[in-house]
């Protein structure tokens, strides 16, 4: 059994972060807690590049956008949608995570989100640093993490060799 694991490995990744400007209050404590763990890992301040977009909705079109560069290792997405009391809530959510799993398959990026699709500011606060984490940091981890697995399998398809099986899932030092 071949069991492929990735890893926190970042030295040499370039990562976009596409983040929307509505609920800025949140959005902001997302990016900067993304950037501080991503620089924390050992990512180059300038091989990180900062997309600000509107609103949610926009954020697949700029994922899309940034994928077809061929210059990104990785994507993150960071928003934050707040239910209101109009159906809107549902529409905004269901579509800015179908255009961001589309955008993802369609130009064979990884795309870690960190969108927030919350009940009130209140649990939007809670997961942008309070009591749950901060999900932005939870991105960036993710981000490195499936960036390298990418590279793992892409190479292995390339030159058809074979991974080393993991004797303990737990031992990321392979």
């Amino acid at each position: 059994m071949t069991v492929y694991l990735g890893r926190i490995a970042s030295e040499k990744l370039h990562i976009g972060i596409i983040v929307s400007r509505f609920n800025e209050f949140i959005t902001r404590r997302l990016l900067d807690s993304a950037v501080e763990t991503l620089m924390q890992t050992g990512v180059a301040r300038e091989k990180i590049d900062i997309v600000w977009v509107p609103g949610a909705l926009e954020i697949p079109y700029f994922c899309q956008k940034l994928a077809r560069q061929k210059k990104y290792d990785v994507l993150i997405a960071l928003a934050c949608v707040i239910r209101g009391e109009t159906f809107h809530f549902e529409c905004v959510s269901r579509e800015v995570t179908r255009g961001i799993a589309q955008a993802s398959l369609s130009e064979q990026m990884p795309i870690a989100t960190g969108v927030l699709t919350v009940e009130n500011l209140e649990q939007a606060i809670d997961r942008a640093g309070l009591k749950a984490g901060n999900k932005g940091a939870q991105a960036a981890l993710a981000a490195l993490e499936i960036a390298d697995l990418n590279h793992q399998l892409s190479r292995q398809l390339r030159d058809g060799f074979q991974a080393r099986p993991l004797k303990n899932l737990r031992d990321r030092s392979h």
